[in-house]
């Protein structure tokens, strides 16, 4: 049974493709009346499968995997089409997805407990603490339009391997790809209520935090993600916020490397990615000779239309982000950046784009920007650099090319955010490895491993 309940819904949103403005598909508008109903037959639905063994968990979760393999195809097109990103990049993030909901279903055998000996206390000498691992109950995913289906199956995966129930709200921008994988988990036989999808914007968001719900796991905005837990009180959150990511580059560095790193971690979605490199920190020394390889190496990159297979780079999710991209562009230049590539856009096509002499309080470096933009700053000295990117708001990863191994210990101490990558750009992510961004850049962490514990409650029997 197909797990979308429309039974009250009053109106249809409609899901627009950003490069040619043609609808795409349509979704159900979800009213406060059908999240409050989607919570319940969740809870009940959680009710029995909070006994599932791991093996059964993992049995669902790898049967989800294989329908979402059958029907790769139309997932790519789906994701193309709903969100701009190449047919290439769709394709990729749904092989990823796949493999995100393998790996939950792996980690469902290993949420191992432990037994600890109490006989450090008075009176434990005969007494023994079991330590195991529960299912939360139901757990709120809400996911942004950037990555439609492998974000959800972030959520979704370590969520039922361990046991809960998953009600989810996608981004109004792109939900279809989302509301197909709640239709293929039908078909793979999740029970009914198990796994649902309501739809809307963020009242509908408010209204699934404010229900009873026992987890919010959030991808999203500063601004947003603060109104939600505002409004979650005393229920546990998970949130990945974004990021204003750095990638240093030193003079021992493969420089071509980290070139074509630039450009596939910062072009990649054209640019909308939480972690990819938006400060590019070049050292003093190689800086020239690196901006001419990546003035070269950008003028090469296709973009347009995100169907056809030869396009390295598709649009930005809608004309408003184009705006404001543009605006913050031409603010920087009109601080003193100098423009090397690109820097403008046509409607949501906006042309990849290389500042140089950035000021460290410039728009399109100060923000997190969502856009195709690579935004440099020379420097010379280390804890320098390492105390600017400290200053900021966000802390969620960084990418430091060098082979030095002080140098690569030091940035690895002092850096304040949640991973450091070494010759390798921030947006690198491994679908079991955490992930996840220290103070304006979230709560908890994200990937499979850790996210199953996060999606648990310690419980603990001393006898």
């Amino acid at each position: 049974m197909n797990q979308i309940h429309h039974a009250s819904l009053s109106s249809r949103m409609s899901v627009i493709n950003p490069f040619n403005g043609q609808l795409v598909g349509e979704v159900g508008q979800s009213s406060p009346a059908d999240v409050e109903a989607a919570v319940a037959r969740a809870a009940l639905a959680q009710r029995d499968f909070r006994r599932s063994t791991p093996a059964m968990r993992r049995a669902l979760l790898n049967a989800l995997a294989e329908q979402i393999a059958l029907d790769q195809d139309n997932l790519a097109l789906i994701i193309s089409s709903e969100m701009g990103k190449t047919i290439r990049e769709a394709r990729n993030e749904v092989r990823r997805a796949q493999n995100t909901l393998k790996l939950s279903g792996d980690a469902a055998t290993f949420l191992d407990g432990e037994a600890v000996h109490c006989a450090i206390v008075e009176g434990g000498a005969d007494k023994l603490a079991t330590i195991t691992y529960e299912p939360v109950g139901v757990i709120a995913a809400i996911t942004p339009f950037n990555y439609p289906l492998n974000l959800l199956c972030h959520k979704l995966g370590p969520g039922i391997a361990a046991g809960n129930a998953v009600v989810a709200k996608p981004s109004p921008k792109a939900p279809l790809a989302a509301a197909r994988l709640v239709e293929l988990a039908a078909k793979a036989g999740f029970p009914e209520g198990l796994f649902q999808m309501v739809h809307g914007g963020a009242d509908i968001a408010v209204a699934l935090a404010r229900s009873p719900i026992n987890l919010l796991s959030f991808t999203g905005g500063t601004a947003g993600g603060l109104a939600l837990k505002n409004t979650t009180g005393l229920v546990r959150c998970l949130m990945e916020l974004g990021g204003n990511d750095p990638l240093f580059v030193f003079p021992d560095a493969d420089l071509d490397r980290a070139v074509q790193t630039v450009i596939g971690h910062r072009f990649e979605i054209a640019g909308q990615s939480c972690a990819a490199a938006k400060k590019l920190y070049l050292h003093r020394d190689i800086e020239a000779v690196f901006l001419d390889k990546l003035v070269a190496a950008v003028n090469a990159v296709s973009f347009g239309d995100p169907a056809a297979e030869a396009t390295d780079m598709g649009t930005v999710i809608d004309l408003a982000a184009a705006r404001q991209v543009q605006g913050r562009v031409d603010a920087s230049i009109a601080q003193g950046a100098r423009l090397l590539a690109g820097g403008q856009h046509d409607d949501t096509l906006f042309q990849p784009t290389i500042l140089a002499d950035i000021a460290a309080d410039a728009p399109v470096i100060a923000e997190e920007t969502f856009g195709p933009i690579i935004a440099a700053r020379s420097f010379s000295d280390a804890a320098a650099v390492i105390a600017e990117v400290n200053a900021g708001a966000y802390g969620l990863q960084a990418g430091v090319f060098t082979n030095d191994h002080a140098l690569i210990k030091t940035f690895s101490r002092d850096l304040i955010v949640g991973g450091v990558m070494i010759n390798e750009g921030p947006d690198f992510r491994a679908e079991h490895v955490p992930f996840g961004g220290v103070k304006g850049s979230g709560l908890g962490r994200e990937g499979v491993r850790i996210t199953i514990r996060e999606m648990s409650e310690t419980k603990v029997v001393i006898d």
